[in-house]
């Protein structure tokens, strides 16, 4: 399982069904079961972006996206019936979003007061249609001020299906994707096999939410736990830590994206990558994040990393199959410096991630409010920040089974100002994600970066280290085109 843009899934041509959620509730009386639980810090964040930009007639426009394979003739009946049991099982889903004398309300429907509706929307007679189709569909659909903030469908073939659903970001983040179709898949596959299914509601995001917000509420910027960003913000007081390489924007302005993905190491590559990663005493996410300190150190950025990091807030138990935002962003800072080796700057990410976990309770966006006001009042982050993402999704939610399932997450976002990467491990190697402004300065710099970061990482693979230093100009920049994955689209 891995990231990367819908446009380049190669989705087969079939009859599209989509399953569209309503509340029996809300026909009637337009409440749901209860009001009074009240949305999490990412929640509020987000939707108060969606209503100053709603208002500044000035949009803001993103989701994210699971499709997944099921082998043989659908059973519609039976994956519609998994589909509700899912959205029922988690109570984020089932929420509507209000905002209340000035506080954004979360009102749950009850599990029973929600049903589906099969609409059959057509037939698709090419690849390329139907991802035009889908893409659209996303974007129009997912729109953080309307209930419900999902949609729900599936391509039929007479031997095969793709099952799609697509969020907005208000009620998942990537880890819930792995639960999404672990979920769905395996209710599908027992009623099938004609057994009952019950629901059971998962431990509810917004349980989590309302606990953090108890214990992070009442802290002012003087509170102690806030001392790790006071520090990493220096006397600069920059909360943001900026992309050190030249992306070709103007403040305040934002930028249509580019959005692509490629292999970075084959899964031989990947496998040689962990263990020379563990010789030095560090993990492969470490190895990777060092990889590409000194890439942007050779391209002309500092010798000191500072970058945000999304670091997971499920924990091992309570969480892991819950559905929701559990994400916290966090700095880290390490030295990468000319001069050192590869094992060197491993120990210095291995010990600035340390120091960042021992810090981790304190919410990103409390910390941004109440150390950064100004940003916090605007509608993104004030300029292109330096950002690393990674998941080894071999160790997620129904692994065993992504073989058969051959599931994989997009993201897509309107708009942006500055540069994001994400890097998944699977079995089919490593890979990265990257959504940058379409300006000809950012194409230059990430195709640089991108090509240097390949090189970079073969060569630990080949040598253990580090090696020549790698150059960023003139990138050999691969194909990237549908094709690129349609053999993972159809493998099996």
């Amino acid at each position: 399982m891995r990231q990367f843009p819908l446009e380049m899934h190669h989705v087969a041509p079939g009859r599209v069904v989509e399953w569209r959620l309503r509340s029996t509730a809300a026909e009637a009386d337009g409440r749901g079961e209860g009001a009074g639980r009240r949305a999490s810090f990412n929640q509020d964040k987000h939707f108060t972006v969606a209503e100053e930009s709603r208002a500044a007639d000035d949009p803001v426009a993103s989701w994210l996206a699971v499709t997944f394979e099921v082998a043989g003739a659908l059973d519609e009946p039976a994956l519609a019936r998994a589909l509700l049991t899912f959205v029922q099982r988690h109570e984020v889903l089932r929420c509507a979003f209000r905002r209340l004398a000035g506080e954004l309300a979360c009102e749950p429907f009850a599990p029973g007061e929600l049903a589906l509706d099969a609409e059959h929307v057509g037939t698709f007679d090419t690849s390329e249609r139907l991802r035009g189709f889908l893409v659209e569909r996303f974007t129009r659909s997912i729109d953080t001020l309307s209930w419900p903030l999902f949609v729900m469908g599936a391509v039929l073939r007479e031997d095969s299906a793709t099952v799609y659903l697509a969020f907005d970001h208000i009620v998942c983040d990537g880890m819930s994707m792995p639960v999404v179709v672990q979920e769905v898949m395996t209710a599908y596959e027992a009623l099938c096999r004609g057994e009952e299914i019950e629901v059971q509601a998962a431990p509810s995001y917004l349980d989590f939410a309302e606990e953090q917000r108890r214990r992070y509420l009442s802290i002012d910027a003087d509170d102690e736990r806030l001392d790790y960003w006071k520090s990493f913000m220096g006397p600069e007081e920059e909360f943001f830590p900026r992309f050190p390489l030249d992306l070709g924007v103007e403040p305040g302005r934002m930028y249509p994206i580019v959005n692509e993905a490629s292999l970075l190491l084959d899964p031989g590559e990947a496998e040689v990558f962990e263990k020379t990663c563990l010789s030095v005493g560090g993990k492969p996410f470490m190895g990777v994040l060092a990889s590409v300190a000194v890439c942007l150190r050779e391209a002309g950025g500092p010798g000191v990393y500072r970058g945000l990091m999304p670091v997971s807030e499920r924990g091992r138990d309570t969480w892991a199959d819950s559905v929701g935002w559990f994400v916290n962003t966090m700095p880290i800072e390490f030295d990468a410096s000319p001069g050192r080796d590869f094992g060197q700057v491993m120990a210095g990410v291995r010990a600035g991630f340390g120091e960042m976990i021992a810090h981790i309770d304190v919410p990103f966006v409390r910390a941004w409010e109440l150390l950064a006001p100004e940003d916090f009042a605007a509608r993104s982050w004030p300029y292109p920040v330096n950002f690393f993402s990674y998941i080894d999704m071999r160790k997620c939610r129904g692994a065993e089974r992504h073989d058969e399932w051959r599931p994989a997450t997009h993201v897509w976002s309107a708009r942006a100002n500055g540069a994001c990467s994400w890097f998944q491990r699977d079995a089919e190697g490593l890979h990265m994600n990257s959504l940058y402004v379409d300006t000809a300065a950012a194409r230059r710099t990430m195709g640089g970066f991108q090509e240097a970061l390949r090189q970079m990482v073969r060569e630990v693979t080949l040598s253990g280290g580090f090696g020549r230093p790698i150059a960023l100009t003139a990138p050999r920049r691969p194909a990237r085109t549908p094709l690129d994955v349609a053999a993972f689209a159809r493998r099996g």
